[in-house]
């Protein structure tokens, strides 16, 4: 195989919107893994495009004053964390700037100055939940292929990134705590042990084939586990072992998922010990979360979220609130104390369903929760029957509201529209459309996901 080619001596001037760093050479931009604003480097070149070229450092001559040592032993081959090499204080730097760069390249609106971003107050260890995937396909590293020996192909880990058939074998991840590693290390040990089989994803076959551990501020830690082969004293001798080594699991389950991805929300999940939820606490309020409910990843950080969100709502307790994209009704049920009546719409019905379940768990009365699409519920029928909102609170997924979604927001024309996105350039482009109704007040992003490049963001708009 030709050996790409090496452009030396590349400066490192800024992040991407993917967060890979961008350098330049021959007139054209390169997006590089491996290397930071501020470095001075080589990059080895690993794919050109018309306009672009990418690329990896393969030598760092001097490095940023941002550089921080990676503290994961999986940096550089795993998916996440990217950005463990930079320190903290340059990542928030970089979030608050591309919550600008968006922000002023996506619209034409005439806009505040950014309030600084709320940083995390965990950098490791802050998610509660994690996805792994069994395989018989293990990802090796070049040197074990050079290697020519035998090795363990079996894996419990990561997908590789852009390689759905590899899978990373995971020692330690830095994302969960502790008891996860303990967890996810004794299974594969446990498997391996006893020769259970591992998922095929090209063939599809094997009994395990993905494992899922969340857990809560209030110590509770649910585990589940996705089999394919439906061979009941196999799965019978996964769940005792689970069981009986790790005590402090408070929620046991398990389903079967013949299907051709891991997603199980049209599957029977199977309650093997304990609760078949979780609970998650936040100002006092209760929030019961099952196995396929949604809640944010990062418990700790969400709460900041909601903060932020409450306070630019500044309620008085008099307002009618609608809460679009309302999930399981974490920011409804948190924000119903301080008004008059709050108003509920989500898509999924299991979701709303939890809504629903919390309220009555922390004896709210006053949020009321619909199912259907956003697009054909808020409608002039819908808000005759909920009555004229103060106040319009709206979370939606990446890709940002619907269109038929944003005209409806401005056809009803709150007095406020707070507005919380996970990507700055979607919220971007609906806020330009919504510019002739609605003014940016405030802007504050929080950061929810330290060493990635993710970064949530909320707004504050008031009518014209």
């Amino acid at each position: 195989m030709r050996p790409s080619k090496v452009i030396e001596n590349v400066e490192i001037t800024g992040i991407s919107s993917d967060g890979k760093s961008v350098g330049r050479a021959d007139n054209l931009v390169i997006f590089v893994s491996g290397a930071i604003p501020g470095d001075l480097a080589d990059i080895q070149i690993t794919g050109k495009k018309k306009k672009f070229l990418e690329g990896r450092a393969i030598k760092i001559h001097r490095h940023s004053p941002d550089k921080a040592e990676p503290f994961c032993e999986h940096f550089g081959i795993c998916g996440g964390c990217k950005w463990q090499h930079m320190n903290y204080d340059a990542q928030l730097k970089h979030k608050q700037q591309h919550v600008q760069d968006n922000l002023e390249k996506l619209t034409t609106i005439d806009l505040p100055a950014i309030n600084p971003i709320v940083a995390s107050k965990n950098q490791t260890f802050y998610r509660n939940k994690l996805e792994f995937t069994f395989s018989n396909n293990r990802w090796l590293t070049r040197e074990e292929i050079d290697s020519g020996k035998e090795f363990e192909r079996t894996a419990l880990g990561f997908h590789i990134p852009k390689r759905f058939d590899k899978i990373l074998d995971i020692n330690k991840c830095w994302l969960q705590s502790d008891i996860s590693n303990d967890i996810r290390n004794g299974l594969n040990e446990f498997a391996r042990e006893n020769k259970l089989s591992y998922f095929d994803i090209k063939n599809q076959h094997g009994l395990l084939r993905n494992l899922i551990i969340r857990s809560s501020i209030t110590n509770d830690l649910m585990v589940l586990v996705q089999f394919y082969d439906d061979d009941s004293a196999s799965i019978e001798l996964v769940m005792s072992y689970l069981l009986a080594s790790f005590p402090e699991i408070t929620s046991l389950l398990y389903v079967i998922n013949q299907k051709g991805n891991e997603s199980f929300f049209d599957l029977d999940i199977v309650t093997y010990s304990g609760l078949d939820y979780m609970t998650e606490e936040m100002e006092g309020l209760q929030f019961k979360v099952g196995p396929k409910s949604f809640y944010q990843t990062n418990s700790v950080q969400a709460y900041e979220l909601y903060k932020v969100t409450r306070d630019l709502a500044a309620l008085t307790g008099e307002e009618v609130v609608y809460d679009l994209y309302t999930g399981t009704g974490t920011i409804a049920n948190f924000i119903a104390k301080k008004a008059k009546k709050v108003v509920g719409v989500e898509s999924v019905p299991e979701a709303i369903e939890d809504a629903k379940k919390n309220a009555l768990l922390n004896k709210i009365d006053n949020c009321t929760f619909y199912v259907g699409d956003m697009k054909d519920v808020l409608d002039e029928d819908f808000v005759k029957m909920n009555g004229q909102p103060d106040v319009i609170i709206v979370d939606p997924p990446r890709a940002g509201m619907h269109p038929k979604v944003v005209e409806n927001i401005a056809r009803i024309r709150p007095e406020k529209l707070v507005y919380v996105s996970c990507n700055p350039s979607t919220q971007a482009r609906d806020i330009e459309l919504l510019k002739d109704t609605f003014e940016v007040v405030k802007i504050r992003p929080v950061d929810m996901f330290p060493q990635t490049h993710h970064v949530e963001n909320v707004m504050l708009l008031k009518a014209k």
